[in-house]
């Protein structure tokens, strides 16, 4: 039985789907052929990602291949209830609640695990966590599963640096047709989409401080730039910070940047990265938010306990007042500020992030008895065919068409 907040909502969220359906044509080509060729017949897939819209058609087509889907959110505040209620509509089981508390959310995991499922869809790797923790009776049957973030494949590599890890991984977040993409022009869209939306303030002649300059830092401080603002980038890493200053920002500790910003936007994977020795150092009114999977970026935990007082100053945004007398504003809890503060990415840039998922799986499947399942070996990048299919496939929805080599051509790059 599914725990959602209200199925009456399902007429919302199919208007919702229905949307993005029509955005989405990597995946809608998938489904036509997944519903002839039934790749998942049979087989139950647990999946943990944000639950809305885009992640709802993405169930769709994974259960028009055959599959008996069962669904949870990956974040508390950016499941949707009234999408969740249309997938239940749809017949599907879904245990998601916008705003869970953590019993709530963890009861999630369990309910999807609990069924002893083929596959795993993973957004940050709760349920593959789960599942080695409390459910290692069941691992036995798990053919694979799919990884979304790179949140989840930190965690991911350390357990299999440990030897922990007991099933093969697909490393979806690094295919290129991903992290190029989703993580560059996705989170760079959608971040700023959450922040402007929520706090309905201008951009233009800001500074804005970027923590973290991966791929989806890199996206946030062009955003950033493109909007107008100032950028400052704080990193840890000396490769990155020399690209971060050859791409034109000004680089510096946090530290240092704390008295300058006006936003703050974490992108690191990390924790504790915004604390006490830096709200102290903030402008009164200045605004953090977070675009990492976890809440822990920002410290907000510490910027309660040190706060004299807090208020709610908007709609998603808490005000808390400093013994300096400055006021920290926070966006959505410091949590994901383009999921719990908006819609998450744009679904043209899903469509090709969600189409790696599923032919990752079905890859999974095809390819499940020549897949070594052993200690430090378990983890698995996407086949480059697929990469290559998905852009091909992206490219001609856009009427793109480009050059091939010719034999001659081939031989003298490759020598066969």
């Amino acid at each position: 039985m599914s725990e959602i907040r209200d199925i009456h909502l399902w007429e919302a969220g199919e208007l919702k789907i229905d949307w993005v359906r029509r955005h989405m044509p990597l995946l809608g080509g998938l489904e036509q052929e997944f519903l002839r060729t039934r790749p998942f017949e049979g087989r139950k897939i647990a999946l943990s990602v944000h639950l809305e819209a885009k992640t709802a058609h993405l169930c769709e087509v994974l259960a028009h291949g055959g599959a008996q889907m069962y669904v949870t959110g990956s974040n508390p505040l950016s499941t949707q209830d009234d999408v969740a209620a249309a997938l239940v509509h749809q017949g599907m089981e879904v245990f998601a609640l916008h705003g869970a508390t953590p019993e709530e959310y963890e009861r999630g995991i369990r309910r999807v695990l609990e069924v002893g499922p083929d596959l795993i869809i993973d957004d940050g790797g709760d349920l593959v966590n789960m599942m080695h923790t409390e459910y290692k009776e069941l691992i036995p049957k798990v053919i694979g599963g799919c990884e979304e973030t790179t949140t989840g494949i930190l965690r991911l590599q350390a357990m299999d640096r440990a030897g922990s890890l007991q099933f093969p991984m697909m490393l979806v977040n690094d295919a290129a047709c991903k992290h190029f993409f989703d993580n560059r022009y996705g989170t760079g869209q959608s971040v700023w989409d959450g922040i402007n939306r929520t706090t309905n303030l201008i951009v233009a002649g800001k500074t804005v401080v970027v923590a973290g300059y991966g791929w989806c830092g890199k996206g946030v401080a062009m955003r950033a730039k493109g909007l107008g603002a100032r950028v400052i980038v704080t990193e840890v890493d000396p490769i990155r910070a020399l690209e971060a200053v050859m791409d034109g920002f000004a680089v510096m500790t946090m530290a240092q940047a704390a008295p300058l910003g006006d936003f703050f936007v974490t992108v690191t994977g990390c924790e504790d990265v915004i604390t006490p020795e830096h709200f102290l150092l903030m402008k009164d009114g200045a605004i953090c938010c977070n675009a990492g999977h976890f809440d822990v970026e920002v410290a907000v935990a510490k910027l309660k306990a040190m706060a004299v007082s807090s208020r709610p100053a908007r709609q998603n945004i808490m005000a808390y007042t400093l013994e300096n007398g400055r006021t920290v504003n926070v966006i959505a809890e410091g949590r994901l500020v383009n999921l719990a503060a908006g819609d998450g990415h744009p679904a043209e840039i899903m469509d090709m992030s969600f189409a790696i998922q599923a032919l990752s799986a079905k890859w999974l499947l095809e390819h499940r008895h020549e897949i070594a399942r052993e200690p430090g070996r378990m983890l698995h990048r996407v086949p480059q065919e697929i990469d290559r299919e998905v852009a091909k496939r992206k490219l001609a929805d856009w009427g793109v068409a480009i050059d091939h080599l010719s034999p001659a051509q081939y031989r003298y790059l490759y020598g066969e």
